[in-house]
């Protein structure tokens, strides 16, 4: 498994321990930055972890920055990102499971380290069940179809 990893300002510490948690299982992990404290803009890190996934270099992105919110906006503006801000387990679970999520964004500000960590093993360790899903991820991939309108 390939994740591309990126965070703001807000997130650096949170992907930093992200990252230790991914080499721990012995995941190929590419970290898109930043790498210290200095104000950063969060879509320009979302730009290139979405690129990532959407290209194919990475199978999975994770972001983080204070909330998650802005970094999942930004990434879902990328053609094939389906960019999940995940607070608790059960989304995290279903956010791979029923909306076939490849981003996951973590908010350093609302969710504790530890949590943190619960979530991204969830998001990483869970299939996309398909089935009547997949009829749905159809749409979703229509509507990238048509943001050329």
């Amino acid at each position: 498994m390939r994740v591309a990893l990126g965070a703001d300002h807000a997130g650096v510490h949170l992907k930093e321990a992200v990252h230790s948690l991914l080499q721990s299982r012995g995941i190929d992990v590419h970290d898109f930055g930043t790498v210290g404290e200095a104000s950063v803009d969060y879509p320009d890190y979302a730009a290139k972890v979405g690129r990532a996934v959407a290209s194919g270099e990475a199978d999975l992105g994770i972001l983080a920055c204070g909330t998650g919110l802005g970094m999942a906006i930004a990434a879902n503006k990328i053609a094939g990102v389906r960019a999940a801000p995940v607070v608790d387990l059960e989304s995290a679970r279903l956010a791979r499971e029923h909306n076939d999520a490849n981003v996951l964004a973590l908010g350093a500000r609302v969710t504790s380290p530890e949590m943190a960590l619960q979530i991204v093993a969830i998001f990483l360790d869970t299939s996309f069940a398909g089935g009547r899903h997949q009829r749905r991820l159809d749409k979703i991939t229509a509507l990238d179809n048509d943001r050329h309108c």
